[in-house]
């Protein structure tokens, strides 16, 4: 197997979207798709709202839809590149550097209403990997820039995602991977860390 870097954003994208992944509540998820983005009061324009480009790690948060009735329904989110590669360029790590000063970061939060976070990403167990997936926290006028401009389309994919852990769970992996999205390397330029 090629070795894959630690950190490396991975995910199912075109010439002019990428694919995201959130988990919400039946309120939230039919809201949202009955109008094609977010609806307030519904969802929280005020909160972070944490995208994952993942489809396997966003199976591992939201336990396949299973976690808790809050996450009981995933949602593909084909948002813009440009708006993508403005939340990276508009964006800090979510926890501060070893050699930062709690000034700096106070600083460096307040200009950025992006955050990054890296976790292990998952295999079809859900297990960790040696590699790292990443999540962007959309905050401040990034969740409007979001709700109202970059999202593209919204598709209910609960359904597939309880037919992949059906045949992980029968042992049918090779099936179960087919029906996996298929995720590439996204071109980082616009990351700032």
């Amino acid at each position: 197997m090629q070795d894959i870097p630690e950190r490396q954003i991975r995910a199912a994208y075109d010439d002019h979207t990428i694919r995201i992944y959130q988990a919400y509540n039946d309120e939230i998820a039919d809201a949202a798709l009955a109008r094609g983005t977010f609806v307030s009061p519904t969802f929280s324009m005020t909160r972070m709202t944490w995208i994952k480009p993942s489809f396997l790690w966003m199976m591992y948060r939201a336990g396949w839809g299973h976690k808790d009735p809050g996450q009981r329904r995933i949602l593909a989110i084909d948002i813009s590149r440009e708006g993508f590669d403005w939340a990276l360029a508009h964006s800090c790590p979510s926890h501060p550097g070893s050699s930062m000063s709690a000034e700096d970061w106070a600083k460096l939060k307040a200009a950025s209403p992006v955050r990054i976070q890296w976790d292990p990403e998952r295999d079809l167990h859900l297990q960790p990997l040696q590699y790292r997936a990443i999540q962007i926290g959309v905050g401040g006028r990034a969740v409007s820039l979001y709700v109202e401009q970059w999202i593209q389309k919204i598709t209910d994919i609960t359904d597939l995602a309880h037919t992949i852990q059906s045949l992980v769970g029968s042992g049918q992996l090779d099936e179960a991977q087919a029906r996996l999205p298929v995720e590439r390397v996204y071109p980082q330029s616009a990351l700032s860390e």
